[in-house]
């Protein structure tokens, strides 16, 4: 078994559409950022990917590559899964928390966990998303943009011929 953390932040842009854990904010102003700027899926990537040793986000997703502009971070995440199955590795759970002034996350967290678990290939009761506010510190308490910082377990797949 191995553990990685993985972080992200990014600031809040008029024109776009406001995405976390694949669900969209209808109505929420989005994130500035070259793929879908889903900061809480970003987080995961990194965790998952540093669990492996594979590096980061930005070494498989560079915002100078413009085949990444736009793109959903859902299926940067599946590229992740990918790449940790031919690495012999699969999700155990996740653990994200989520620092947001903006917009309130409850109503939505049973959607998110769904979403990443999907995507993952594990049941939603293995992914956690929890969200806090910063209390009106800083600039995420200014309400300036979002943060998430993930925790993330993988463990070798069994072979089929094993108990």
């Amino acid at each position: 078994m191995r553990v990685g953390v993985g972080f992200d932040v990014h600031r809040f842009a008029e024109g776009r559409r406001l995405i976390l854990a694949g669900v969209e904010f209808e109505g929420e102003t989005g994130l500035e950022g070259h793929s879908d700027a889903d900061v809480l899926t970003h987080a995961v990537i990194d965790a998952l990917l540093g669990a492996a040793g594979l590096g980061d986000i930005g070494q498989h997703f560079p915002d100078s590559d413009e085949r990444w502009r736009d793109t959903s971070s859902m299926e940067m995440l599946a590229s992740v899964r990918r790449m940790l199955e031919d690495e012999n590795y699969q999700a155990v759970n996740v653990d994200v928390s989520v620092v947001a002034e903006r917009p309130r996350l409850a109503a939505r967290v049973g959607a998110m966990r769904n979403s990443l678990a999907s995507v993952l290939g594990i049941g939603p009761a293995f992914v956690s998303i929890k969200a806090t506010t910063a209390e009106g510190l800083g600039a995420l308490g200014r309400a300036e943009g979002i943060a998430a910082w993930a925790v993330a377990l993988i463990d070798r797949m069994r072979s089929p011929e094993l108990p």
